[in-house]
């Protein structure tokens, strides 16, 4: 392929780069990258590709722009809210450089079309925030020999790597032979994020990409890149594949896609709403609040930070952190009802106190989200 004045022009910066060059940079606009997912880390990555001349960006994400993806999430506007995801980053994209082919994935990415989602292109990244898709992600890739430009984030941290067997490195089940238990680590929307970390982290997965495509550079395959941004700390950490490993050892025994919700301890929602026994609607729990003659407790167990952002009044806290060690002050002969801001805490919540022996407990499904959704539109929604 050869570049155009206009294309000279626009990468002039990195064609007087010796490492770059018009060769390095031909290979940048010959290169294609999958980017699964387009929130956090996805918006710097397909942002920076962008404008870096990635020839092909490939765009998987079924959600849609929600109000609060905007502190983080700068590949969408404010007039992209209730968009779809796939579809805002993409006309961010050709705005950036109109010489970038973007496809476009709106679907979510499963164990039936993992692989013909990634077989067309050079590198995936994983810019997703759940362990059933990264699971899916590495096994596809290390079944596809592709290389996986992996990230993460939580609250202040975060960390990348590059997964990458048939380059001599690491796939993410050597780091991560099993996932967490369910609920154990706490998703961005419960635990937080600050707002800029998904740029550091993204922007770190970008470079790791370019420099794959250039064939330049020490990348971060066999090593894991651990950032703390309270702190503002780099640590890294060497890692090693796994001989044992059952994707990519010696002996593997996943020679195809699995069932990853499984794997991952994630049961399905069931198909008929309010068939969950242990929940109750925000209607019961208005009702409740509104005829106290009933007896029936209701107790907030989000973190006290979060009572601060929306609260709903006459309800006490009981954070979940704080349960072991104050659900003595609970009588387990009544009627309690839990909330949380979703209704995954209050299950927990419930499960913990089912095990000290109470018996009617019950979760208030969707949270306060719901209470806001249907009862007062006065509360925040967080």
């Amino acid at each position: 392929m050869q570049l155009n004045n206009d294309e000279i022009r626009r990468y002039s910066r990195h064609l007087i780069l010796p490492e770059v060059g018009m060769a390095g940079q031909k290979k940048i606009c010959s290169s294609s990258v999958l980017c699964i997912g387009a929130g956090g880390l996805g918006s710097p990555i397909a942002m920076y590709l962008a404008a870096a001349g990635i020839g092909k960006i490939g765009i998987v994400d079924f959600d849609t722009v929600d109000f609060s993806n905007l502190q983080r999430q700068i590949i969408h506007g404010t007039s992209d809210v209730g968009r779809s995801k796939a579809e805002s980053a993409k006309e961010s994209i050709n705005e950036i450089n109109p010489n970038v082919e973007v496809v476009i994935h709106n679907t979510r990415i499963s164990a039936e079309n993992a692989m013909d989602l990634i077989a067309p292109y050079d590198i995936v990244v994983d810019g997703t925030d759940n362990f059933p898709t990264r699971y899916l992600t590495n096994d596809a890739c290390v079944l596809l020999k592709k290389p996986n430009v992996y990230g993460s984030i939580f609250r202040f941290e975060g960390q990348a790597s590059v997964f990458a067997p048939h380059l001599g490195g690491p796939c993410y089940r050597c780091l991560y032979p099993e996932p967490p238990p369910p609920g154990m680590v706490p998703s961005c929307a419960e635990g937080g994020v600050l707002g800029v970390l998904p740029g550091i982290v993204g922007c770190i997965q970008a470079t790791e990409i370019l420099k794959l495509a250039l064939g330049k550079g020490s990348s971060l395959i066999g090593r894991l890149l651990l950032f703390n941004a309270l702190d503002m700390k780099f640590r890294e950490l060497k890692l090693r594949r796994d001989p044992k490993c059952p994707l990519c050892g010696e002996n593997p025994t996943i020679t195809k896609l699995i069932d990853y919700e499984v794997f991952c301890g994630i049961n399905l929602e069931p198909v008929a709403v309010g068939a969950n026994p242990d929940e109750v609607d925000v209607h019961e729990m208005k009702r409740a609040l509104d005829n106290p003659n009933l007896g029936i407790k209701v107790i907030d167990v989000r973190d006290p930070d979060e009572a601060q952002i929306a609260h709903i009044k006459g309800v006490p806290q009981i954070p979940l952190g704080s349960l072991p060690q104050r659900f003595t002050e609970l009588d387990p002969n009544s009627t309690i009802y839990l909330h949380c801001k979703s209704g995954k805490r209050s299950m927990k919540a419930l499960e913990f106190l089912r095990q000290q022996g109470f018996k009617y407990v019950k979760s208030v499904k969707g949270g306060i989200e719901a209470w806001s959704d249907q009862i007062d539109h006065n509360i925040a929604k967080y």
